[in-house]
């Protein structure tokens, strides 16, 4: 395909998803939520307030994301995937965890099976024959899933938030946990209220035996033209009987990460962001020098970055954001886990760093 047909079709994919994405808008929520300091004339806010890019800034950025990707910001070779198969989720050991891919994780706790940010559609689009295509396929399909105790959601950007995935495990999740306003559009598209819980920050609440606690994030949120900020973006403290874990969801690196280490820590591992970043948006993705901040203020003992490895989403090579955190963990001897996707982790004890990014 020359170079200039290439331009034409990826303009009109972008024209083609702002247009499905205002569509889609125009039926979204509008809540209200007065009893929440988050919540101010009818949108969500970070305690700390940052700079919104300008059209011109943001043109420039979309501009660069279509057509001045570095050479590597997809994989040359297949990312390496261990397939797995119901039997292995059913024999594994409470307190294993599988990267499923990008922010999604499997967590065996308590007896019982937790997604993190469920995402398995090709794409993280609103449409699935434009946008940010999968580097690999999910180790494990829905349908092959065991029952899901619970489905802990952090936001709604659409590399989170999977609208086919929420349809798909609807019948099989007894619970979904999520911030303000994100569980009323689970209810919107059809998922039963009574398993719906939504918290804002420093809310807690007991299922299956987990403690779980909505805890701050700086971020956005947004799945239209019409709604940003509509919905309450959050991390997560994940306590089980045993163990503590930290799930970042997305977020810019702020104070708030020493207050959740001041209340919750320490922790046995952090889920930290690790991917997506870029000096254009710094207020909202951390770069990974912040993220072993972040984790060293959470008092994290072991850290396993995500959000990388699986989509396209930002202008460095796919492969930057593990070896620049691998080589600022070392620095600092912080232990680090990077297992291949579908891999088997012991959360009290993970594999030790291991660079499959670099094979082929």
């Amino acid at each position: 395909m020359n170079r200039t047909l290439r331009r034409i079709l990826l303009t009109g994919a972008l024209a083609a998803m702002a247009y499905a994405t205002l569509t889609a808008s125009r039926s979204s929520i509008d809540p209200v939520y007065a009893g929440s300091p988050q919540f101010s004339e009818g949108k969500f806010r970070n305690v700390k307030r940052f700079e919104v890019m300008s059209v011109g800034k943001t043109a420039l950025v979309m501009w660069r994301m279509l057509f001045d990707k570095p050479a590597d910001a997809s994989p040359a070779a297949p990312v390496p995937v261990n397939a797995l198969s119901p039997a292995q989720l059913l024999a594994a050991a409470d307190g294993t965890l599988f990267r499923l891919g990008h922010s999604t994780l499997l967590l065996k706790l308590n007896g019982g099976f937790w997604l993190t940010d469920p995402v398995f559609s090709e794409r993280a689009s609103p449409l699935q024959w434009a946008g940010p295509k999968r580097f690999h396929a999910p180790p494990i399909g829905i349908a092959e899933l065991p029952p899901i105790t619970g489905v802990i959601l952090s936001h709604d950007h659409y590399d989170h938030l999977d609208y086919a995935a929420i349809q798909a495990l609807a019948g099989k999740t007894a619970h979904f946990i999520a911030p303000l306003g994100v569980g009323d559009r689970l209810v919107q598209w059809g998922v039963d209220p009574a398993k719906v819980q939504q918290l804002d920050w420093w809310q807690s609440t007991h299922v299956g035996g987990l403690r779980l606690t909505a805890t701050p994030a700086q971020h956005f949120s947004g799945r239209g033209l019409r709604d940003g900020n509509r919905t309450l973006w959050a991390s997560w403290v994940i306590e089980a009987d045993d163990l503590k874990l930290f799930f970042s969801g997305d977020s810019g690196y702020f104070d708030g990460f020493k207050a959740i280490g001041e209340r919750f820590g320490p922790f046995d591992l952090t889920l930290m962001e690790t991917g997506a970043y870029d000096a254009q948006w710094p207020d909202v993705h951390m770069q990974p020098e912040e993220t072993l901040q972040a984790h060293l203020d959470l008092g994290g003992k072991w850290l396993l970055p995500i959000h990388n490895g699986t989509f396209d989403l930002a202008l460095h090579d796919w492969y930057e954001p593990f070896e620049r955190i691998a080589a600022l963990a070392a620095a600092k001897g912080v232990p680090i886990s990077t297992p291949q996707m579908g891999e088997a982790v012991t959360i009290a004890q993970p594999p030790a760093m291991q660079a499959w990014w670099r094979q082929g």
